[in-house]
């Protein structure tokens, strides 16, 4: 794999097409600009902001930023959970992601406190259990920059069951050498309290955190007593009484850079890592995407071309060139790491597709190679043909090689992600250590007008008896509902991906990602079984 092939390319700039995808994805990427400002989860008022200034106190984001190295990029994830979603708020109330502190890479999550104080609706749990799965399988340290009410207790019976999960996962956490870290800012209560109680190591900002199982006016109706704030739960008892708090800072300023050095006393052993080798950029501009894709996924584009303006030097060795041709598979190298690349090509897959696929995630296991996963699939084909011919069993073989495969899998969907086809290419269901979307996607059992489609052909086939008129109703609603809910926001707010992103920034993700996986080395699953029937 010394001298990959250089892909060709037959992209041409100055065409009407190029200039229409282009145009089209502007309008598109500037929406997707206007939607991240609004989550940025800094403050909802600047009566907020102003309140919380007044107190001595940062934002999350300017947390985040003094946290991480001076030089240090920040991957955030999720941070459409919980958009526009009726009990949801900006960013889920928790802006997370990965970055380096002291030239180690860590997963950091900071509560928003200017939002309901910080308290966990039902999308911060969710969001929380996957920013800790995502920190456990990648063997990184956790730290939590925390200001919270705990649970928002309108909505307490859909928070607090689940809700539990993150302090199961501290404690394991622990019991596996995997380190924690919290800083409390502020006020803290319940859940808020326990966060910092079940990691490794706590920091507490001196008058100004706060830790409780319940505050004053709880402790009040419980039992009668009246006490202050930091006399029940204020920074110093803690460091000096209760042995909660192991650091005592006088600002956040000195808090954050205790931080950085608790991670600069943590055994970080490289020798496991995977190691990149040298990386170069791509031939063609990544710039180009946005005139090789239509931002209108029912219009085809050929994935090489994608691939050309992702890789290294534009290299990649194919496998199995003509066999399977809707199903790109092939060996490349994305800021020096080796990958196999599974890309949709035509958007439905055939037994020669599933058969290839199969062989290539297990040829890539032995290899102890990870794989990026491309999505633009419509599913697999229906038909006598196909049916007859066992496309069920071949393409079992694939979801199956998938489900076992134990080297890391990222994804990014460009397109369309339907149906089985969304299992194949290892959608959320089949846990990827990474899922992108691109804002033009769109992720559903089945495309809108094929859903409408196949729903009015049961109605008329049924015995129900409708006139026309309401069977054309019902079908553009539920038309208008799949599109909707199909859609890369609606997909990403509900956490079926780790985040959207600009095309042009595809390499840069993957890249950090796989310096991520590497962490911990990469490694196959040995003597590869699977459902393999031939």
């Amino acid at each position: 794999m010394n001298e990959l092939p250089v892909l060709g390319s037959h992209y041409e700039v100055s065409s009407d097409q190029a200039a229409e995808n282009r145009t089209r994805w502007e309008a598109l990427l500037l929406g997707l600009d206007e939607k991240l400002e609004g989550t940025a989860g800094q403050a909802l008022t600047d009566l907020l902001n102003w309140r919380h200034f007044q107190r001595g106190m940062l934002l999350a984001r300017d947390r985040i930023r003094l946290l991480l190295d001076a030089d240090s990029p920040f991957l955030e994830l999720l941070g459409f959970a919980g958009y526009e979603l009726r009990h949801g708020s900006p960013a889920a109330s928790l802006v997370a992601g990965i970055g380096l502190v002291g030239g180690v890479k860590c997963t950091i999550t900071a509560h928003i406190p200017t939002i309901n104080g910080g308290a966990w609706n039902e999308y911060t749990v969710k969001k929380q259990d996957r920013l800790s799965r995502i920190a456990q399988e990648n063997g990184l340290p956790l730290i939590a920059l925390v200001q919270s009410a705990g649970v928002f207790l309108p909505r307490q019976f859909h928070i607090f069951h689940p809700g539990g999960r993150l302090f199961h996962d501290l404690a394991v956490r622990s019991s596996l050498g995997t380190s924690s870290c919290a800083i409390v800012f502020g006020s803290s209560t319940a859940g808020g309290a326990y966060q910092p109680a079940l990691s490794d190591y706590t920091i507490f900002v001196e008058k100004q955190a706060q830790v409780f199982l319940g505050g004053p006016p709880l402790v009040k109706m419980a039992t009668g007593e009246v006490v202050s704030a930091e006399d029940l739960g204020g920074a110093e008892m803690h460091a000096g009484v209760s042995g909660l708090g192991d650091g005592l800072a006088a600002d956040e300023f000195e808090a954050i850079a205790k931080a950085r050095t608790w991670v600069s006393t943590l055994k970080h052993d490289p020798i496991a890592r995977t190691l990149p080798m040298k990386s170069s950029e791509p031939f063609y501009d990544p710039e180009e995407l946005l005139g090789i894709v239509s931002a209108d996924i029912r219009k085809p584009f050929d994935m090489r071309e994608v691939v050309a303006r992702i890789v290294d030097a534009s290299k990649m060795e194919e496998f199995k060139p003509l066999y399977g041709k809707n199903l790109l598979t092939g060996w490349a190298r994305i800021h020096g790491y080796t990958v196999g690349i599974i890309g949709n090509v035509n958007g439905v897959l055939f037994s020669p597709e599933s058969k290839k696929g199969a062989q290539f995630i297990r040829m890539c296991n032995s290899t102890n190679t990870p794989i990026i996963f491309l999505h633009n699939v419509t599913g697999f084909m229906v038909g006598k043909s196909t049916e007859r011919g066992g496309l069920i069993k071949d393409g079992a073989q694939f979801v199956s090689a998938v489900a076992v495969s134990k080297v890391p899998h990222i994804g990014v969907i460009c397109g369309a992600s339907y149906g089985a086809g969304n299992y194949a290419m290892c959608g959320r269901s089949y846990d990827p250590r990474f899922l992108f979307a691109w804002p033009n996607s769109r992720v559903s059992v089945m495309g809108p007008d094929q859903l409408a489609g196949v729903m009015e052909q049961i109605s008329r086939s049924s015995l129900s008896k409708i006139s026309e008129e309401e069977r054309a109703k019902r079908t553009a609603e539920l038309r208008a509902k799949v599109e909707q809910e199909s859609s890369a926001y609606h997909t990403s707010a509900h956490l079926l991906d780790d985040g959207i992103i600009d095309p042009r920034d595809t390499r840069d993700v993957l890249g950090m990602c796989l310096e991520v996986v590497a962490e911990t080395g990469i490694v196959g699953a040995e003597g590869f079984r699977g459902v393999s029937r031939m």
